[in-house]
């Protein structure tokens, strides 16, 4: 048999997310690559007993069909919490999808076409590129620092780009740099899309997870023209196999997303939208995310200080003020995907992310994303002093992989 394939099929190609899962499964290998929580951080016996509460006769129905934007519940108790967060909101404006993934789907089918144009920070987040990737469109990357997306440049990027469509951002603790935007960057990145009449399409899943700093208003709080699409996940918050998360637009936008998640896969889970809904309903979601966002400020500052201490002076990386990644920056001339498939994996039973695959049009090979959050501290100091030893020995010349 032949297929004849869409053309939007060439745009989809194994990814490094894909590799960074597989690699996640093996047990030699200590992985920096998956956005990972702390599943010792997992509140199972609280998700234990509302499984045996649902799981009766007398609650059948958490088993049947719902409706394609969510549990009204769950929308309603996701609606107080943006709004307590500054994001004002009713149930009436969100769509409850399967983890934030799929709000990207959603959005890139409801307003890309071939060739159109999105703006993104170079780098990005990988998933976001694969979601972005089958609508065939073009990137325009735009300029990142310490304090987020460089809104000068941003406007220079506008200006050159006619069938901009939209601006993807993650701001903050962004994926994969760990940087925050700015306040007054916020406020211009909005100020630009109402002068170009451009979606917004604001990434969530960290905003929560925040160590240290001033509390900053999301994008969707600060527009006034309802161009802004809010995402936002419970993966990094309660559990990431839920695969749950959330959708914020107004009017038609909202109206045609559902539709088109409708026809993707007609709703989310009736019992794990349940199973989050009591959760909300029985417990202080507000502590257990106290309680991880200590765990992770301490593996962020374990994870600083061994490469402050053991990796090399030439190898330099971000200080996060929240989120799950840091973004190392080695010497001009290194190729982390190499340095990883020749030395660090065969050698010291490591993997990172090579920064490459982060950016949306060609970008350095000298860049690496490295998560912190999703292994025991013992396992976390062990395998960063072997790769920080690794990339010494390999960039002075002594390893013996060096060429």
């Amino acid at each position: 048999m032949t297929v004849r394939f869409a053309a939007r099929v060439d745009r989809v190609r194994p990814s490094a997310i894909r590799e960074l899962l597989r690699l996640g499964e093996d047990p030699e290998v200590v992985s920096f690559g998956g956005g990972y929580p702390d599943p010792a951080l997992f509140p199972v016996d609280e998700l234990r007993a509302i499984f045996d509460d649902l799981l009766t006769p007398a609650n059948s129905r958490v088993l049947q069909y719902a409706g394609s934007t969510g549990l009204l519940r769950l929308r309603e108790q996701v609606a107080d919490r943006l709004t307590a967060d500054g994001t004002a909101c009713t149930a009436e404006d969100l769509l409850i999808t399967s983890g934030g993934q799929q709000g990207l789907d959603l959005v890139a089918k409801l307003v890309l076409d071939p060739g159109d144009t999105v703006i993104t920070e170079d780098p990005t987040f990988l998933g976001a590129l694969i979601a972005f990737n089958p609508m065939e469109p073009t990137y325009a990357p735009v300029r990142i620092d310490g304090n987020g997306m460089d809104t000068e440049d941003l406007e220079r990027v506008l200006a050159d780009s006619p069938r901009a469509r939209m601006i993807y951002t993650v701001p903050d603790f962004q994926n994969p740099t760990g940087v925050t935007m700015s306040l007054p960057r916020r406020r211009r990145l909005i100020e630009l899309a109402n002068e170009h009449d451009l979606l917004v399409v604001e990434d969530t899943p960290y905003r929560s997870l925040r160590f240290e700093g001033d509390h900053l208003p999301t994008l969707r709080s600060l527009d006034t023209q309802g161009r802004v699409v809010h995402l936002g996940s419970f993966s990094k918050i309660l559990a990431p196999g839920f695969r749950l998360g959330w959708l914020l637009a107004d009017g038609e936008v909202l109206q045609k997303l559902s539709l088109l998640k409708l026809a993707g896969d007609t709703q989310c889970s009736t019992l794990t939208m349940a199973a989050a809904s009591a959760y909300l309903d029985r417990y202080d979601i507000d502590a257990h995310i106290a309680t991880i966002v200590a765990a992770y400020r301490r593996k962020r500052d374990l994870a600083l200080s061994v490469l402050d201490e053991r990796m090399p002076a030439g190898v330099r990386h971000t200080a996060p003020e929240g989120g799950l990644f840091t973004w190392l920056t080695f010497p001009d001339g290194v190729d982390t995907a190499a340095l990883m498939q020749d030395v660090l994996l065969p050698q010291g039973k490591v993997a990172y992310v090579p920064g490459a695959t982060f950016f949306p049009v060609a970008g350095p090979a000298s860049h690496a994303r490295v998560n912190f959050s999703g292994l025991p501290d013992d396992v976390l100091v062990a395998g960063l002093t072997r790769m920080s030893e690794l990339v010494g020995a390999h960039l002075s010349g002594s390893g013996p992989s060096n060429k």
